[in-house]
């Protein structure tokens, strides 16, 4: 018997996290005649979402009630299981600016999403909003759980966990960038087929197709066992899934026989660690000292690439364009069966419906699941969920020198949420100081004046 569930998603009129993470609920045969409620502060896009979604409960037979809000207010009472993929602004246009800003004072960041001065500004703007949905959860459903996708996923799971009383769960799936990566080092061993047209693990339009297809040929044959922090974990192990025997031997040989240019981040950082790190060089370059130098532009040894901003903004257009042509019935829906919601399907069937599901990377503090970093920080490990909730994995210790990394990384982190929260530019100022990307204490203060008059209209705690 399907359970009846409330459902919130909070950015539904995302057309990429709109389209995977709808269709793949609707999809949901545990979920058959639950509520779903769609939301989003652009109206337009939400009313595309939502056309789309009445198509799909209908032509797939869901029996879910659907409904649309402009005000997540709207949308909470009853709700079991609230879903955020929210992010102020033009995305695309901010980043820019994260980016652009620092450069006038002399720090050039190698990819300003997550980490350095761009993820301080970054998740800034986001931690308003999701702390207003948080306290709202709490007044109008304290029992939900909050699933988050919006970045820095970090910050933002950290500001929820430490600031409010909501149960939240973090989810995405860098994870499976190790997997590709493993799978380029293995193919040869394995059978894997390497698309010609690969060149790394950054996020491209004529790369992602690629990943794709060397993803699914590697989940099946390895298990790889994680942990770190988000878009800044580490192999742990690695084991032929038929056999059990430790790939990790292999990889090492395999991995740094490759071509040099092919993640060479990643490839020195695995030799002077001993640990593979997953997410791939332009995450990983976020959170390391040694990306940033202005003489020596290791940038450009290590062939960072910015994340093409008018590029992925147009296609972020064309998808919106498609899923309204499809919510039109102009277009078939044979694509929307095979999406995937990056988790969060597996987080509301398995606790709504008390199955049993074991999950290869998510977000939660720390309890003692990596036992050399700070407890209560928001750390990423396997998990287990089921109708009590989600569990972390223990994986024991970091290796003390990743360890260090890390808990550099939890500090600045923290110090960030702690400023947002607050409003308080003290805090703000030592996140930038200890943040690897900055050198210089004016520079600092430079760039977070620059960020604060230039976000004014985002960050109004910090002008009280």
């Amino acid at each position: 018997m399907p359970l009846p569930t409330k459902i919130v998603v909070i950015g539904a009129g995302s057309a990429s996290f709109g389209e995977n993470t709808l269709s793949a609920i609707l999809r949901s045969k545990k979920l058959r005649g639950s509520s779903l409620a769609l939301v989003d502060r652009n109206a337009q896009s939400l009313d595309i979402v939502h056309r789309l979604a009445n198509r799909l409960n209908a032509e797939w037979e869901a029996g879910f009630h659907v409904s649309a809000h402009t005000h997540h207010k709207e949308a909470l009472e009853g709700a079991q299981f609230v879903v955020s993929s929210i992010e102020v602004g033009a995305r695309e246009g901010l980043w820019r600016k994260d980016f652009e800003i620092p450069i006038k004072y002399g720090v050039r960041q190698p990819y300003a999403e997550n980490g350095g001065p761009g993820g301080f500004a970054h998740a800034a703007r986001n931690i308003g909003p999701v702390m207003e949905i948080a306290h709202d959860m709490e007044e109008i459903c304290p029992d939900a759980w909050f699933v988050n996708f919006t970045n820095p996923m970090i910050r933002i799971c950290d500001a929820v966990n430490r600031h409010s009383k909501i149960k939240a769960v973090g989810l995405c799936h860098q994870i499976f960038i190790g997997y590709t990566m493993v799978g380029v080092a293995l193919a040869k061993e394995y059978g894997i087929q390497v698309p010609p047209e690969l060149t790394g693990m950054h996020a491209a339009v004529d790369q992602a197709a690629a990943q794709e297809q060397i993803k699914k040929q590697a989940v099946p044959l390895f298990d790889i066992r994680a942990a770190g922090l988000n878009h800044f974990s580490w192999i742990l192990s690695i084991r032929d899934r038929k056999t059990g025997d430790d790939l990790y031997p292999l990889l090492r040989q395999r991995f740094l026989e490759l071509d040099p240019k092919f993640e060479p981040l990643t490839r020195d950082i695995f030799s002077a660690f001993g640990l593979f790190p997953v997410p791939g060089d332009t995450h990983l370059c976020e959170y390391l000292p040694w990306v940033s130098d202005p003489q020596t532009r290791p940038w450009e040894k290590y062939d960072i690439k910015l994340y093409d901003w008018d590029l992925f903004a147009a296609v972020r257009e064309f998808e919106l364009d498609r899923l309204n042509e499809m919510a039109n019935g102009n277009m078939v829906i044979e694509s929307l069966l095979d999406t995937d919601s990056e988790g969060a399907l597996e987080m509301i069937e398995n606790i709504a419906a008390a199955g049993i599901h074991y999950h290869l990377a998510a977000n939660l503090p720390n309890e003692g699941q990596i036992s050399n970093l700070p407890l209560g920080a928001t750390v990423e490990t396997p998990i287990m969920v089921d109708g009590a909730g989600v569990h972390p994995v223990h994986v024991g210790a970091l290796p003390d020198p990743i360890a260090e990394l890390c808990r550099r990384e939890i500090t600045v982190a923290q110090l960030c949420v702690d400023a947002a929260v607050e409003g308080n530019r003290e805090k703000a100022l030592q996140c930038l100081l200890l943040d690897p990307v900055i050198t210089d204490i004016d520079a600092a203060r430079k760039i977070l004046d620059d960020y604060l008059i230039s976000y004014k209209e985002y960050l109004p705690q910090f002008w009280k």
